[in-house]
């Protein structure tokens, strides 16, 4: 598996904790797998450069910031 591979099956992985935790309603676990999993994407898009998830990654991680600072 080359490292490319790995990042994306590893944000997928993190991604999809994330998203369980917040059906779980796990807080704030949920949005720290989600803003791991989406800075993980962020990095991957990039090293592949797919300006589509580059734009849909960071676009989720600072929504997933900003609910770190303003959801308490």
């Amino acid at each position: 598996m080359t490292f490319t591979r790995a990042l994306a099956w590893t944000a997928t992985g993190l991604t999809l904790l994330g998203a369980l935790m917040t059906s779980l309603r796990i807080d704030p676990l949920n949005v720290y797998l989600l803003n791991i999993g989406s800075a993980i994407f962020l990095w991957w898009a990039i090293r592949i450069r797919d300006r589509a998830m580059i734009t849909v990654n960071s676009g989720l991680l600072a929504i997933y910031i900003l609910g770190l600072f303003f959801s308490r």
